[in-house]
């Protein structure tokens, strides 16, 4: 049996008869990179601050590693990133790092070996410039949130949580973000990242809980969820043109429903309970040089806006990162 990192069991949460969080359940395997998406006020930051115990559920149990998340200590094994950035503005990046870490237990000759490596790796110290010594008020957004970022890692959490942390930053920063998350999760950790920014999470996750309103939209890996969401269209691209040889295969009914023919790229619906490897032999025997064809599925946004509607996304929830 596969052993969770989280595992939330009908939790909820209400605020003066405003439900934020309606019965949540969801299963983090270790190892995984989890996604906890939807657009801003779903209930993801409530739901992060029920799993830190920060705020008590109205109801259900969260348990960590197979342990109440109340036990002692339990909570020491995680690392957070809060959405809402809070730093020592007058402290030096080292004086603050070293602080934050001792906060979670790391002794400094323990701690100033970790700090240098992830200054290095995350461009805070340089050749050119060395940004360990500066305060922090000194540093850009993007600056202080790589600094943020080092510091929830200090301590070497087995499970991290990531509330929007692509908020603020540029395409490069990002990336090195990303990039982390990525190694992470090769060294073992459980990454759980909230966000809006539905393309980061599919390209990152192997796995999604979408919620709206407090409430699950879906949730399951990635692929399964793609793969029960998608339609049926097909897109087809051809080395040269196809002249009038594929008119008959397109006429066929059995198989396509509907066509869009741009001469050379072809985007097809295809028919109800029809296969799309029969469509794709019947283009080939007709002796056309196939460049592409794709059984295509729609994007996590697109499945949101499918499930939930376009009123429920609100202002600022987008495809990409």
């Amino acid at each position: 049996m596969t052993e969770l990192a989280l595992d939330i069991r009908g939790i909820a949460k209400s605020y003066d008869g405003h439900v934020a969080v309606r019965e949540l359940s969801l299963a983090v395997p270790r190892g995984m990179v989890y996604g906890l998406l939807g657009p801003n006020g779903a209930g993801k930051t409530t739901t992060i601050r029920m799993i830190l115990d920060i705020i008590a559920p109205d109801q259900g149990s969260i348990r960590l590693f197979g342990r109440s998340h109340k036990e002692g200590g339990v909570l020491d094994r995680l690392g957070y990133l809060p959405e809402e950035r809070g730093l020592y503005k007058k402290m030096s990046v080292r004086d603050v790092l070293r602080f934050l870490a001792e906060l979670k237990g790391v002794k400094r000759r323990v701690a100033d070996p970790r700090i240098d490596q992830w200054l290095d790796r995350l461009s805070l110290r340089t050749p050119e410039k060395d940004w360990s010594t500066a305060k922090i008020d000194e540093l850009s957004r993007g600056m202080q949130q790589k600094v943020q970022f080092i510091s929830t890692l200090l301590h070497e959490p087995e499970l991290v949580i990531l509330d929007e942390p692509f908020s603020g930053l540029d395409p490069i920063n990002a990336q090195a973000l990303k990039d982390t998350v990525v190694d992470l999760k090769r060294a073992g950790k459980t990454v759980i990242f909230s966000t809006h920014l539905m393309d980061n999470a599919e390209r990152l996750c192997d796995s999604v809980c979408i919620i709206a309103r407090g409430e699950k939209v879906l949730d399951g890996s990635v692929a399964a969820v793609k793969a029960e969401n998608a339609g049926r269209t097909v897109v087809l691209a051809l080395d040269g043109s196809a002249g009038d040889a594929l008119a008959p295969v397109f006429r066929d009914k059995s198989l396509v429903d509907r066509v869009d023919d741009q001469s050379r790229f072809f985007e097809i619906e295809l028919a109800a309970g029809a296969d799309a490897q029969h469509l794709l032999k019947r283009i080939v025997d007709t002796g056309v040089r196939v460049q592409r064809f794709e059984r295509v599925q729609p994007s996590l946004h697109q499945i949101f806006l499918q499930r939930v509607g376009a009123t429920g996304v609100e202002e600022g929830m987008t495809g990409h990162g």
